[in-house]
C-alpha cells in the first residue's frame, strides 16, 4: 500500500511539471497514422488503433501503468522510471541516443514478429516527438513560463496561474490528409539522426506559436488559441508520420534507396545547444554576429547571396554557411552511414577580396583537412574521409591583417554515403 501511494504521488507531481500536449497527443498520433500506406496499417493490425488510443501516452503513465512502463525505460539508466529526456530536449548527443535506442527496439521487435512490443516502443517515440514540438515545451529552462511572463505580463484573470497547462491543453481534431510520410533513413542510425533534425524543425515551429497562444489566452480568445495550437500540432503530426513510416519500412525491410548526398548546412551544430546561438558563440571578425545559412551579411547588417570565385567564374550558392573567425561549428554524425564529406571553401569575391582565412575540417578532434586562402584565390573543394567520425567540426581562422575582410564561406557542405 505504501508503494502504491508513493507511485500515485509521483504520478501526480512529475507529469504536472513535464507533460506536453496532454489529450492532443491522441489527436496528433491518430492524424499521423492515418497517412501511413495500407500495407503499414495492415502490418500494425489492431495495434494501429492502440497506438493512437493508448501507446502514445506510455511515457506519461509510467507510474500508473507499470505493465507498460518498460517501453519508456532504458537499460543504460537503471532505476530511472520517468525519463525527463522523453519530454524535454537536452543536448543533441543525449536525445539522439534516446531516439536511436527506442527506434532500434521498435525495428527489432517488428523483425521478430513482436508487433505489440514494437507498437509500444513506437508510442514512446510518438510521445517524445510530440512533447518536443509542443508549444508548452519551447522555452529552455522556463517550462512554466514564469520568466516569459515578465516580458509578456498576463491578464488579471491569469496572473496567478501557471501557463504550461493552458498553452498546451485543448480539445481538437488534427488532420494532415494528403501528407506523404518521408523515409528518414536506410538504417536505424541514419533514421534517428535525420529524425532529430526533423524534430528541430518542429521545435522552431512550436516556438513561433507560443507567444500568439499566450496573447490569445490573455484575450480570452479560444478560437485563436486553437488556431495557433493547430499550427504546432500539424507539424508534429507530419514528423510523427515520418518516424512511424520509417520504423515500419525498416522493420519490414522494405527500404527504398535514398540520395547518396545529404546537405548539412541547415542542420544545427552543437554550439547552438538550444537551437539558437548564445552570445558566447558570436564572433567579432569579419563583423559582430553569428553564422548564417544561405546568405552572408555585408557589414553585419545587409544579407547578400553566398558567392564564390571559381576557376570558371563567379557562382552563387543556395546552400552553404557564412561564418566568422575562431568559432567552430560541430555537427553530430550517425554511426556507419557516411564515408566522405565535401565542401567548397573560399572567400566572397567582393566582400572578402582583401581577406586571408585558414579553413580547417576536423573529425573527433583530429585535423582532416586544412587550407589557407586569400580573397583573390579561387574557392577550393575540400574532401575528407569521415568513416568512423562521430563529430565533424568546421573552423575558420584569420591569417591576414585585414580582419574585417574575412568573409568566409563553406559552400555546398555535403555528407556522402
Amino acid at each position: 500500500m505504501k508503494n502504491a501511494i508513493l507511485a500515485l504521488l509521483l504520478a501526480l507531481c512529475l507529469p504536472n511539471i513535464l507533460l506536453g500536449w496532454g489529450q492532443p497527443h491522441h489527436a496528433i498520433t491518430r492524424a499521423a497514422l492515418e497517412t501511413l500506406p495500407g500495407w503499414q496499417k495492415e502490418l500494425l493490425g489492431e495495434e494501429l488503433k492502440a497506438l493512437g488510443d493508448a501507446h502514445c501516452m506510455i511515457p506519461d503513465n509510467v507510474y500508473s501503468d507499470k505493465a507498460n512502463a518498460k517501453y519508456a525505460a532504458m537499460e543504460s539508466r537503471p532505476g530511472e522510471v520517468y525519463l525527463q529526456v522523453l519530454h524535454l530536449p537536452t543536448v543533441q548527443t543525449e536525445y539522439l541516443e534516446v531516439m536511436t535506442y527506442f527506434m532500434e527496439r521498435a525495428v527489432t521487435a517488428l523483425r521478430e514478429g513482436r508487433t505489440g512490443d514494437a507498437a509500444r516502443f513506437m508510442g514512446t517515440m510518438c510521445h517524445q516527438i510530440e512533447d518536443y514540438g509542443s508549444p508548452s515545451h519551447t522555452m529552455p529552462g522556463d517550462n512554466q513560463f514564469t520568466l516569459l511572463q515578465q516580458f509578456l505580463p498576463p491578464s488579471d484573470g491569469l496572473k496567478d496561474k501557471l501557463m504550461h497547462g493552458p498553452i498546451e491543453n485543448g480539445d481538437f481534431t488534427v488532420s494532415i490528409a494528403g501528407y506523404q510520410p518521408r523515409l528518414l533513413g536506410t538504417s536505424v542510425n541514419e533514421a534517428a539522426w535525420r529524425l532529430m533534425h526533423r524534430v528541430h524543425e518542429g521545435i522552431l515551429n512550436a516556438r513561433s506559436t507560443t507567444i500568439p497562444i499566450m496573447q490569445a489566452l490573455y484575450a480570452d480568445d479560444a478560437e485563436a488559441v486553437t488556431k495557433h495550437q493547430m499550427r504546432a500540432a500539424i507539424v508534429d503530426a507530419q514528423i510523427v508520420a515520418d518516424a512511424m513510416h520509417t520504423i515500419l519500412c525498416l522493420g519490414a525491410q522494405k527500404v527504398p534507396e535514398l540520395p547518396a548526398e545529404v546537405p548539412i548546412d541547415t542542420f544545427w551544430p552543437l554550439e547552438a545547444e538550444k537551437l539558437h546561438y548564445p552570445q558566447t558563440q558570436f564572433f567579432s571578425s569579419p563583423y559582430w554576429g553569428h553564422p548564417r545559412v544561405g546568405s552572408i551579411l555585408a557589414g553585419g547588417t545587409k544579407a547578400e547571396p553566398l558567392k564564390l570565385k571559381l576557376d570558371a567564374g563567379e557562382k552563387a550558392f543556395a546552400h552553404g554557411i557564412s561564418a566568422g573567425m575562431g568559432k567552430p561549428l560541430t555537427f553530430v554524425l550517425p554511426k556507419g552511414v557516411f564515408t566522405r564529406f565535401t565542401v567548397l571553401a573560399g572567400l566572397h569575391p567582393e566582400l572578402g577580396a582583401k581577406g586571408r582565412v585558414e579553413f580547417t575540417i576536423s573529425g573527433d578532434g583530429k585535423v582532416l583537412k586544412t587550407i589557407t586562402l586569400n580573397g583573390s584565390d579561387s574557392a577550393q573543394k575540400l574532401e575528407c574521409e569521415v568513416s568512423g567520425v562521430s563529430q565533424l567540426q568546421l573552423l575558420l581562422t584569420g591569417r591576414g591583417v585585414d580582419s574585417k575582410s574575412n568573409y568566409a564561406i563553406w559552400a555546398a557542405p555535403v555528407l556522402v554515403r
